[in-house]
């Protein structure tokens, strides 16, 4: 494993474990040539997925583009990490059951049914993007209809 800090070739496991969610290795690793300590994780890779874009362009899946735009959702709500990172998971999982080539909308919509029942406001800011939401309208009429499915008790008020 390449160092991050000064690109030697070399580094030696110091620690293994599973990740919290038991989904990935979590390894610490010391770099042979400046010492410097970093953490990789390990993850299970079922296929090498496609991701078929709108315009019909094509790209390998991204797991880090996909955590970013479930991060940027989910910015400053409280939310656990381990949940967000378990999502990504099960997009990820998800997607790799469907095949080689994966549309995009079939990306989108897993994250929406995922972030949906995590956090609402992280489904509205995320769909505001996904869905491309160009008046204000548009925030207000999905903010209804999740406020109408909402299942929680006791919620007077969602956002």
């Amino acid at each position: 494993m390449r160092c991050p800090f000064c690109a030697h070739e070399d580094s030696q496991v110091k620690d293994s474990r599973p990740s919290e969610d038991a989904a990935a290795i979590r390894r610490r690793r010391q770099c042979e040539g400046c010492g410097a300590r970093f953490t990789t994780f390990e993850r299970v890779q079922l296929r090498d997925l496609v991701v078929v874009k709108k315009d019909n362009k094509r790209e390998p899946f991204d797991r880090a583009k996909l955590e970013r735009s479930i991060g940027h959702a989910c910015r400053k709500r409280d939310i656990d990490p381990a949940k967000i990172d378990q999502l990504v998971s099960g997009v990820q999982r998800q997607m790799e059951t469907l095949g080689d080539d994966v549309p995009s909308a079939r990306i989108g919509e897993a994250v929406m049914a995922g972030l949906k029942a995590l956090d609402h406001v992280a489904y509205i800011r995320f769909a505001s993007i996904y869905k491309d939401f160009s008046e204000p309208g548009d925030f207000a009429e999905l903010a209804e209809r999740v406020e109408k499915e909402a299942v929680s008790p006791g919620h007077d008020k969602l956002l």
